[in-house]
């Protein structure tokens, strides 16, 4: 398995609107690039142009590619914050000849979580990782504390994502590291670097 931060024409679009510039959004409409996103914002999205070929919903199998795609909740932040962010959802990929692949998506650590964690047992786990913090209220991704409980939880291999990408995201890949390193989980996670590509035996 190869990661890289946009590899292929089709896009599974795990974010809110507040992370699709309108740079981001006119590359995507240049190109019409296919896009995989939650049904819950089908309307809109079509309405701004983007070429949505696919919808998923939560807890629900859809095709995807050659294999198949599932919708898992998500919940962006700690308390009363996350209902202002809106919808936001993670990601099951199944296909053919490949691991499977959860995309946590921008999440704090909840049931739903968990449940994929030891139900699906992905063979690859994406978490959000920058604990990603506004002036006031709780964050909006994972404490390192739950971050550590996630990669504890994941039975194969994590990558850590969303890490030093806005200035409200206080941890960094060394605190990171070192955090996984006191726990013993290095060995398991993959921290990658921007436009770095990794393989995952």
């Amino acid at each position: 398995m190869r990661w890289r931060s946009l590899e292929r024409l089709h896009i599974v679009l795990s974010i809110i609107y507040i992370h699709l510039d309108a740079a981001g959004e006119e590359f995507l409409k240049s190109n019409q690039t296919s896009i995989t996103y939650s049904i819950k914002d089908e309307k809109d999205l079509k309405n701004r142009g983007l070429n949505v070929v696919n919808t998923v919903n939560y807890w629900q199998e859809s095709n995807f590619l050659d294999g198949t795609i599932e919708g898992i909740p998500a919940k962006h932040g700690y308390g009363f914050v996350s209902k202002p962010m809106g919808n936001v959802m993670g990601f099951y990929v199944q296909l053919p000849n490949e691991k499977s692949l959860y995309l946590s998506a921008d999440t704090i650590y909840t049931n739903d979580v968990e449940k994929v964690l030891h139900k699906y047992k992905p063979d690859v786990a994406v978490v959000a990782c920058g604990t990603v913090q506004l002036d006031q209220f709780q964050p909006l991704l994972m404490t390192m504390e739950d971050i550590v409980k996630f990669t504890k939880a994941a039975p194969g291999s994590v990558v850590a994502n969303h890490l030093e990408a806005v200035n409200h995201s206080p941890v960094t890949r060394t605190h990171l590291r070192e955090q996984l390193a006191e726990n013993g989980l290095s060995e398991k996670t993959f921290i990658i670097n921007d436009g770095e590509v990794i393989e995952i035996e």
